[in-house]
């Protein structure tokens, strides 16, 4: 298979970033280049019972929410696969399920805030509003609200720096607390209308645009984001900066990676999860059966059927656990370990360990592993280095490296450095996104 050039990975992945700003939208974006690079769905082998031979290129997914695709290599399924494991959900605020209210003339939708964040950078900023709102009769309302440029946009916000004497004198955490997140959408009232006459109109905008009553915000999923594409940064356009980018840098990469390779040696798998912000709990978390239940209908299928070829697949499986690293930031040095530290433009990024504090949290991976990983992307010019989060005793991250691990197989997280990570606009470099797909390529075409 032809590679992509440089330009067309950087122009590919902006626009995924456009098109993917939440997990369903990153699935449904994944499965759509997925069938165009001539994957089918897993589920129509299944209910045909129809054998996967090398060669086949099959996916499943969850609800929109989690996403795995198999390349079906030459090799018998029980030796293992090699695997991109990716998540596609990004800290941002949630729409909570009892949210429009009318205060002083003005609407608004309160928000629960998901993942880690700096809840003072999500104010004054131009804000959009995606997700899904399921009726009660089952039917489903896509929406995206603030994106193009005829759109209205939302915002949450701030108190004004002449009457701030108090508010400037709060820790970080307490400038803004997460029950002053609340999203303003409007302030026309309808006339006649003696009580919430505002709210009314936001009712009526709801019915007539999606044909939407109030109670339906119970079972909707509505995420708010920065609104606004992604854009070349910097003088020389060296850098993305866009929202997201945590850890969809890893995940669209992975995904254009596993597009462009030719029948493999082992089974190549790209997995794209949902909940790793929030510890991967839930169905579509690395926590939940899904992935080990969809291995199971794959192994099957290649004539492995039962628990113990399933189990023996898993362990002699080989995965990246795709996941950001933070970028060293010269004007806070006082937070990292420079001779361990990630730097942008320098490569993909493997973090032998991750956790926090003595490695709490961490998978730790097997100099073993790391040693054949090295070998493969030195003998295929990939540049790469290594990295921890930061120094010892300032803080910690995890990735979903350990809940693999428990299967056996050998793990390593491995991603990009980015900086202002967790931020509503987050920044990467452009010699990095190149140098995952080819490096991500390498292990999934090389490593034995």
């Amino acid at each position: 298979m032809k590679e992509l050039k440089n330009e067309e990975i950087i122009r590919r992945y902006k626009e995924c970033l456009d098109a993917g700003k939440t997990e369903r939208e990153c699935v449904r974006l994944a499965v759509r280049m997925a069938e165009e690079a001539g994957y089918t769905p897993l589920e129509n082998n299944i209910k045909e019972n129809r054998p996967l031979a090398a060669g086949d290129k099959v996916y499943a997914t969850y609800n929109e929410k989690a996403m795995v695709m198999f390349h079906i290599g030459e090799e018998d399924f029980e030796k293992g696969m090699n695997i991109l494991g990716a998540h596609v959900d990004s800290p941002r605020l949630d729409v909570k399920q009892n949210p429009l209210y009318e205060d002083s003339g003005m609407a608004y939708l309160d928000t629960h805030y998901y993942g880690g964040i700096k809840k003072y950078q999500w104010v004054t900023v131009p804000l959009a509003l995606h997700g899904v709102i399921i009726r009660k009769d089952g039917t489903k309302v896509d929406v995206v609200i603030g994106e193009q440029d005829d759109d209205p946009v939302f915002a949450i916000t701030d108190l004004l720096v002449h009457l701030s004497r108090e508010q400037l004198e709060k820790k970080a955490n307490k400038v803004i607390e997460g029950e002053k997140l609340d999203l303003l959408i409007g302030s026309t009232a309808v006339e006649g209308v003696e009580n919430e006459a505002v709210k009314q109109n936001i009712l009526n905008i709801l019915k007539e645009k999606y044909d939407v009553a109030e109670d339906d915000f119970v079972s909707a999923e509505l995420e708010v984001v920065p609104a606004g594409k992604a854009r070349d940064m910097g003088m020389d356009r060296s850098m993305v900066m866009a929202y997201g980018q945590d850890d969809r840098i890893c995940a669209f990469t992975s995904l254009m990676a596993i597009l462009d390779i030719d029948t493999p040696k082992r089974t190549a798998c790209c997995l794209l999860v949902d909940k790793e912000e929030i510890g991967s709990q839930g169905a579509s978390g690395m926590q939940s059966r899904f992935f080990e239940n969809t291995v199971a209908e794959v192994a099957a299928l290649t004539g492995n059927p039962g628990d113990l070829s399933l189990r023996r697949a898993l362990q002699n499986s080989r995965m990246l656990s795709s996941d950001v690293n933070a970028a060293y930031d010269p004007l806070f040095p006082e937070v990292f370990e420079k001779k361990n530290t990630a730097f942008l433009s320098r490569g993909l990024v493997f973090s032998k360990y991750t956790g926090s504090g003595g490695k709490s949290g961490s998978n730790d991976a097997n100099a073993e592993y790391i040693a054949e990983l090295r070998s493969i992307m030195d003998a295929n010019d990939v540049k790469f280095q290594f990295a921890e989060l930061g120094r010892v005793d300032a803080g910690g991250g995890g990735t979903i490296a350990w809940l693999m691990a428990r299967y056996g197989m050998e793990v390593i997280d491995s991603g990009l450095a980015i900086l202002c990570m967790h931020a509503p606009m987050e920044i990467s470099s452009k010699a990095d996104i190149c140098q995952a797909v080819k490096g991500y390529r390498v292990f999934l075409t090389e490593l034995k």
